[in-house]
């Protein structure tokens, strides 16, 4: 999937550059259209011409806004709306809860020893709508505060980036711990006496480093007790003198069994959600 995600990437981001690359060139003119050499006006002393265009036909790719308040026109929103769709997987990794959200997932599936089961597509596919589950509150807010206004022309694109910036940071500040940070922060030689003081470059491989360290703590806890079903079972299969039959064929029916029993997907997303808040 995670490949998958990279070809796709390749892909827009390629598209993105032919597509700049045409729009350039559409407004190309060849300097064999204009006069060179010298002229009868010609103001230099060599008597000769370089070649300039008409100044109300400069070439180049422009940025056409409508109005002096930041509201874009209809191909440069294309264009960013294509950039960000080539960096969503790499947003999508750094910036929210699905690095958290995906590890847990995988942990369940190997404590219980069903290795394809649930296969990669649904893992991925719920800890997608899990994360989008989680990240609403921030998502509406980046809406309110910056896309809005800034299409209603009210604010600028720099207030609209420092919108979105404030509130991704808001969420990222909560599940940051402070030893990450400041770990981050003596490499980079950075120091702060606010969190809003912390560089965002400092802020996002410390919120991910911190975000592996609590999914692999909750990995460790649901480890426990299907590690105690293996070491009764393997228990069990010695003293029968079953040593060549191999102990997770008969113990993984019993992981599935306890799982059910105890509605472990109740219990591990609703507390994984819960870890968020």
């Amino acid at each position: 999937m995670a490949a998958r995600l990279v070809r796709i990437s390749l892909v827009l981001t390629a598209f993105l550059m032919a597509l700049t690359l045409t729009v350039a060139k559409s407004d190309t003119v060849y300097a064999t259209e204009y006069q060179y050499g010298a002229t009868e006006d010609a103001p230099n002393a060599s008597g000769q011409v370089t070649g300039e265009r008409p100044e109300e036909e400069t070439g180049g790719f422009n940025l056409t806004f409508d109005g002096d308040n930041g509201s874009l026109s209809t191909t440069v929103r294309m264009l960013m709306v294509l950039t960000v769709l080539a960096l969503a997987p790499s947003i999508l990794v750094m910036l929210t809860s699905f690095t958290r959200i995906v590890v847990v997932l995988h942990f369940i599936r190997i404590a219980i020893g069903t290795q394809t089961s649930p296969p990669n597509q649904v893992m991925i596919g719920l800890a997608l709508f899990l994360t989008f589950f989680v990240m609403e509150p921030t998502i509406t807010e980046i809406n309110t505060n910056a896309l809005q206004p800034l299409d209603a022309g009210e604010i600028t694109q720099e207030q609209a980036l420092d919108e979105a910036e404030k509130s991704i940071r808001d969420f990222m500040y909560g599940q940051t711990q402070t030893k990450d940070l400041n770990l981050f922060c003596d490499i980079a030689g950075v120091t702060y006496e606010d969190y809003d003081d912390v560089p965002f470059n400092v802020l996002v491989p410390s919120f991910i480093i911190s975000e592996l360290r609590t999914a692999f703590i909750i990995g460790f806890l649901i480890y426990i007790p299907f590690i105690v079903i293996d070491m009764v079972v393997s228990s069990v299969l010695m003293s029968m003198g079953m040593m060549m039959l191999p102990p997770t064929t008969i113990s993984m029916p019993f992981k599935i069994l306890l799982f059910v029993l105890a509605d472990g997907w109740n219990l591990i997303i609703g507390n994984l959600v819960k870890t968020f808040y």
